[in-house]
């Protein structure tokens, strides 16, 4: 991977976001479509963790979110923003685990992260 100059790594607006809902898209089995806050306004995300977590162990979670991504459409739906997750090694035959990147301190909605 080739390095990025700090001023290209300050062009990504990390924000913390909370979990406001979690809802299924139809025919989609491993993704989920969120609802977040991310302070001044609330946004869709299409994020890919439905084999990780359930729809009641996200809602209420404060997550980092990259806030400035371009938007793009999964299964018919606006994604306005990724949330950020760590990836475990996985075990040989076994798929890696995701896990959200959190914040160990309750922070507003919108709080960034740099």
């Amino acid at each position: 991977m080739s390095p990025v100059s700090i001023e290209e790594f300050k062009k990504i607006d990390l924000r913390i976001a909370k979990i406001l809902e979690a809802e299924d898209i139809p025919g989609a089995d491993r993704i989920w479509k969120l609802k977040v806050d991310v302070g001044a306004e609330k946004k869709t995300i299409v994020a890919g963790i439905k084999a990780f977590y359930s729809k009641e162990s996200l809602v209420g979670k404060n997550v980092v979110l990259v806030n400035n991504l371009a938007p793009s459409v999964i299964r018919g739906v606006e994604s306005q923003g990724m949330l950020l997750a760590a990836k475990d090694a996985a075990a040989p035959g076994q798929a890696p685990a995701l896990t959200l990147l959190t914040v160990d301190k309750e922070l507003p909605p919108g709080s960034v992260v740099g």
